[in-house]
């Protein structure tokens, strides 16, 4: 897909060599085995995640009127939702393992990276447990209302 799109950019149907690209990544790290037993993506290495997002971005930015491009947005958000997974797995990592200023600032990466992923009531919890083991009380109950004020559905356990 790389060489054609260098050697044809002008070409009418480059837009589906950006489809490709990104198509090519989409599931890439996971393989059959992985399918089969049910791994979850989100815990692998993000790399092949984020250059599908580049690729489809691409596609996206540069043909937004392509018949690629509506399903390229689905898999964007799909892909956005997987990033910002990856991050509270390992934003978790670190708060089970005490790393409380690693595991808040991942946490933090998350709300301001992907801001409208589904992985933002777990990135808020994380900011709650972070702070609280870190005694920042100001921080914790600020993170706290953000987070009963987006989530109301939540139960905060008793302080």
């Amino acid at each position: 897909a790389d060489r054609f799109i260098k050697q044809y950019p002008n070409n009418p149907h480059v837009d589906y060599a950006y489809y490709l690209k990104g198509l090519a990544n989409f599931n890439a790290d996971i393989g059959m085995f992985g399918i089969a037993a049910g791994q979850d993506p989100t815990e692998r290495d993000p790399k092949a995640a984020q250059d599908s997002f580049d690729a489809f971005k691409d596609l996206v930015t540069r043909f937004p009127g392509s018949k690629y491009a509506p399903d390229s947005k689905l898999r964007m958000q799909y892909l956005i939702n997987s990033l910002a997974q990856y991050d509270i797995h390992v934003a978790g990592y670190y708060l089970r393992r005490g790393a409380h200023i690693a595991a808040v600032n991942r946490a933090k990466d998350v709300l301001t990276q992907f801001p409208n992923s589904t992985a933002t009531q777990d990135a808020l919890l994380i900011l709650v447990q972070g702070y609280d083991a870190m005694g920042m009380k100001e921080l914790r109950d600020d993170a706290q209302r953000v987070l009963d004020m987006n989530f109301p559905q939540h139960k905060s356990p008793p302080k």
